[in-house]
């Protein structure tokens, strides 16, 4: 497994961690946990091939207090599904699980709850993970 850990453009706390030959497959969750850094905006989770095509992009956006998912497919966004219930803030350390489903993404939330999108390309493995912004990863696992 190849990981990448750097800062990204932007504040100093903006971070990416990605890793480019990930195994994940139909049936696996994976479980990360972070700390949402202080003056984030968002952050993002995002599985797939490569960053410019991606099976599930997972952003909590603190300025709309919204999490917004998508997929991406040749470098062009899809369409967007929003989720207002928002349980993240600034500063706090969570745990994320995202499970990979025949036909959907499942994420539980700390709070107990779950967000569904669809696997709108039928992706039966993942190869691909990144996560950018205002998110520091301190652990992960795939099961």
């Amino acid at each position: 497994m190849s990981i990448s850990m750097g800062p990204r453009k932007g504040t100093p706390w903006q971070e990416k961690f990605e890793i480019v030959n990930l195994d994940m497959k139909t049936g696996d969750a994976l479980k990360i946990k972070g700390k949402i850094s202080e003056d984030a905006d968002d952050f993002s989770i995002n599985l797939g091939c490569r960053s410019s095509d991606l099976a599930f992009h997972f952003n909590p956006r603190f300025n709309e207090s919204v999490i917004v998912c998508n997929s991406r497919c040749s470098n062009a966004w899809e369409a967007e599904h929003r989720d207002n219930h928002f349980c993240f803030s600034k500063g706090s350390t969570i745990k994320i699980i995202i499970e990979m489903l025949a036909d959907k993404f499942r994420v539980k939330l700390q709070d107990g709850h779950e967000v569904e999108f669809p696997n709108r390309h039928c992706y039966d493995k993942i190869s691909y993970m990144s996560v950018k912004g205002g998110f520091r990863v301190t652990s992960f696992k795939l099961d």
